[in-house]
């Protein structure tokens, strides 16, 4: 066999063991998709994969469930939360890449250890928390719960960023005259645009993603996505149709926003990461 054929040979097992392993983890989703097509009368049958696929069951959560109601709660909760986030992550991630003061690495580790924290650990306090102050079912106490998250975690990204932009460019800025806000409005955050962009797309999807404090701490008027499946969950049984249309709906927008921001994502994750 020839080296040329070899390589051939190669490439072709290469692209099968990756089709492979592709088809693997998006096997359930497929089957999520197939459940949430299939005739009512199909769907205890999951050997029948050849029927007349329907709308009925996304007719049923539109009209019936309201999803959509959920769906504008999730993307205002999920919007907010994002943007409060970016803008004291970023200022508190420039303290801690810039400033040096006693126990730095101690207080940055305090603050990062929320993000360690699980959901069930702290619901409990929140909703005792909310409920005196007359913030339970509201969008209100959702913001609050997902900044708990989403700023440790823009906190623990935007400093490497702005830890890998040369302290020249500062300099050079107070040289010509900037304030340390003007530095970091006009100079630091252009330059650190890709690792915002990187930074905000985690935090929208952790958000739009949430379960815990969204059914907890919420019962109908702030109810998000995520939490919308337990509607189809009683004593008679499971709507799996229902249940199946409602994930596919869910993860849609995430799935749809990963694929049109993924050149973003990569550049910022990839930000800095090569130094000349």
């Amino acid at each position: 066999m020839s080296r040329k054929q070899k390589r051939i040979l190669a490439g072709i097992s290469k692209a099968l063991v990756l089709t492979a392993v592709c088809a693997f983890f998006i096997a359930p989703y497929l089957w999520m998709v197939l459940i949430s097509l299939k005739p009512k009368v199909d769907i205890y049958d999951p050997g029948k994969f050849i029927f007349t696929p329907t709308l009925e069951n996304y007719r049923e959560i539109i009209e019936k469930a309201h999803i959509l109601d959920y769906f504008a709660n999730s993307l205002v909760v999920s919007a907010i939360s994002t943007a409060i986030s970016l803008a004291i992550g970023s200022f508190a991630a420039y303290g801690f890449a810039r400033f040096n003061w006693k126990k730095r690495e101690d207080m940055a580790f305090m603050v990062l250890s929320q993000r360690m924290l699980p959901a069930m650990a702290v619901v409990i306090p929140y909703f005792l928390m909310a409920m005196v102050g007359g913030l339970l079912d509201t969008k209100v106490i959702l913001i609050v719960c997902y900044l708990l998250f989403n700023i440790p975690f823009t906190i623990l990204m935007m400093r490497g960023f702005f830890e890998d932009i040369p302290m020249e460019i500062e300099e050079a800025g107070k040289i010509d005259g900037c304030s340390g806000f003007q530095v970091f409005k006009e100079l630091i955050l252009p330059l650190s645009l890709p690792g915002l962009t990187a930074t905000a797309i985690f935090c929208l999807i952790n958000s739009w993603n949430e379960f815990v404090f969204a059914n907890f701490l919420t019962s109908v008027r702030a109810k998000t996505v995520p939490t919308s499946v337990m509607l189809f969950l009683s004593v008679s049984g499971t709507k799996w149709g229902e249940m199946a249309a409602t994930g596919v709906l869910a993860s849609l927008p995430a799935i749809l926003f990963g694929i049109t921001v993924q050149k973003y994502m990569i550049r910022g994750l990839t930000f800095g990461a090569v130094k000349g």
